[in-house]
C-alpha cells in the first residue's frame, strides 16, 4: 500500500488472554429497536469478536454507539433502532478478550522513535502547534485517495463567505478531490446566494462590504430556489456558473444537506427529519477513507461519530480513515475527540487560509 497509508497490525491472538478468550455471547432481539439490557456498545475503533476456535471476525464499518448484530459468521455494526425482533446482538461489556470481545487501539501506531520521558512540552496540539507536517500529510493523502478512496467533506457555510476560498472548494471539486459533501441548508444557500448576487449574508464575498438591503439576498435565493423547486433546476434555470453546488451538481458529486431547527427556507432537498438525514449521511460514513470537517461544529461530531476509523478493503486489506478538523477554536477539535473520535487530526485556523493552501498545493 502506498506509504502515506500506515500499515496495519492486527491483534496477536496467540497471547494468552486472547488465546484462551470465551466465545463472545449473543442474545435476540425481543422487540423491534429494543436492544438486550448488556449489549455491546460499539466504538470506532477496530473491534473483533471470537466465534469460538480461535476464529476472530472484525467487525466492518464500526461506529461510535452502535451494537454488534451476529448472522451466522457476518458481523454488522448497526444503530439499535434498527434492530429486529429475532436479531442476534452481541452482549458484553468489555474489551480485552475477557468476553470474547477485543477493541483493538493500536493497530495503526507507528513505532516510538524516541523513547517517552515523564516530561516533555508541547504533547498537545494547540493554536501553537506547527501545522506543517499536518499538512504535507494531508496533501499526500488527498492525491492517494482521489484515485484510490472516497473523500467526503463536510462544510460550514463560512467556506462560501469569502470568494477565494469557495472558489477553491469548487476547484477542488472540478479536480476530483471530492466524492460526498456534507452540509446543512446555510453553506447551500449562501453558495448560491454568492453565485446570484456576489454576497454571503449581505456582504460581498470579496470586499465584505454591506450591499443595500443585502440581508435580503439568502432569503430571496431560496424564494426563488423553492419557486423553480430544486437547487439543480435553480442552476440551470437562472443559469449560475460557479460555486460549490455548481461544481457539485456539474461534477455529479452526491450532497446531503441536513436540517436544523434554526434553517430559514429551508432550501428544496433540505432533509428535515434528523433520522433520515443521519441515514443519508452515513451512506457516505461507510464509503470514506479521508473526511475533512471546516467550520461546523455539530455536523463534524455527527459525521465523526458515524465515521469507522478504519476500512476495510475489497481485497481485505485494512486502512485508515483520516478525519481532519478545521476550526478557529481548540474547543471543536476537543468536543469532536471528547465524543470518541480521537483519532480527527486538528488544524487550527481560519477556514479561508485552510482551503488556500489546499488549492495552491493540490491544483493542477
Amino acid at each position: 500500500m502506498d506509504s502515506i497509508i500506515p500499515t496495519y497490525r492486527s491483534p496477536d491472538f496467540s497471547i494468552l488472554s486472547l488465546r484462551d478468550a470465551p466465545t463472545a455471547r449473543t442474545e435476540p432481539v425481543l422487540r423491534d429497536g429494543v436492544v438486550p439490557r448488556n449489549f455491546h456498545g460499539t466504538s470506532n475503533h477496530p473491534e473483533y469478536v471470537h466465534l469460538g476456535g480461535g476464529n476472530w471476525l472484525l467487525a466492518p464499518e464500526s461506529r461510535m454507539d452502535a451494537v454488534l448484530r451476529l448472522k451466522g459468521e457476518t458481523l454488522e455494526a448497526v444503530e439499535a433502532r434498527r434492530v429486529k425482533q429475532g436479531d442476534r446482538v452481541v452482549v458484553g461489556r468489555t474489551e480485552n478478550g475477557e468476553e470474547g470481545i477485543y477493541v483493538h487501539t493500536t493497530g495503526f501506531d507507528l513505532p516510538v522513535e524516541i523513547a517517552a520521558e515523564k516530561f516533555s512540552f508541547r504533547t498537545r496540539g494547540t493554536r501553537e502547534t506547527p501545522f506543517s507536517r499536518s499538512y504535507d500529510d494531508l496533501y499526500r493523502v488527498l492525491r492517494h485517495d482521489r484515485d484510490h478512496g472516497y473523500i467526503a467533506w463536510v462544510l460550514g457555510p463560512a467556506v462560501a463567505f469569502d470568494k477565494d476560498s469557495r472558489n477553491a472548494m469548487q476547484g477542488l471539486i472540478e479536480q476530483g478531490y471530492c466524492q460526498a459533501l456534507l452540509a446543512g441548508n446555510a453553506l447551500a444557500t449562501h453558495d448560491l446566494e454568492a453565485a446570484l448576487f456576489g454576497t454571503g449574508l449581505g456582504q460581498d464575498i470579496y470586499s465584505q462590504q454591506l450591499k443595500t438591503l443585502g440581508h435580503y439576498n439568502h432569503l430571496d435565493i431560496i424564494n426563488q430556489v423553492r419557486q423553480h423547486g430544486s437547487i439543480a433546476r435553480t442552476i440551470a434555470e437562472l443559469q449560475l456558473n460557479n460555486g460549490i453546488m455548481y461544481a457539485c451538481e456539474k461534477q455529479k458529486i452526491p450532497y446531503v444537506l441536513a436540517g436544523s431547527i434554526r434553517d430559514d427556507g429551508p432550501l428544496p432537498g433540505v432533509i428535515a427529519d434528523a433520522y433520515r438525514a443521519q441515514d443519508a449521511m452515513r451512506v457516505h460514513a461507510r464509503k470514506a477513507t479521508t473526511v475533512i470537517a471546516l467550520a461546523t461544529q455539530l455536523h463534524t461530531i455527527a459525521f465523526g461519530n458515524m465515521t469507522p476509523s478504519y476500512r476495510i478493503l475489497d481485497n481485505g486489506v485494512v486502512r485508515p480513515v483520516f478525519f481532519y478538523i478545521v476550526d478557529m477554536s481548540e474547543f471543536s477539535a476537543d468536543k469532536l475527540a471528547n465524543r470518541g473520535s480521537a483519532q480527527a487530526v486538528a488544524i487550527l485556523t481560519n477556514v479561508q487560509d485552510f482551503m488556500m493552501n489546499l488549492w495552491h498545493n493540490l491544483k493542477s
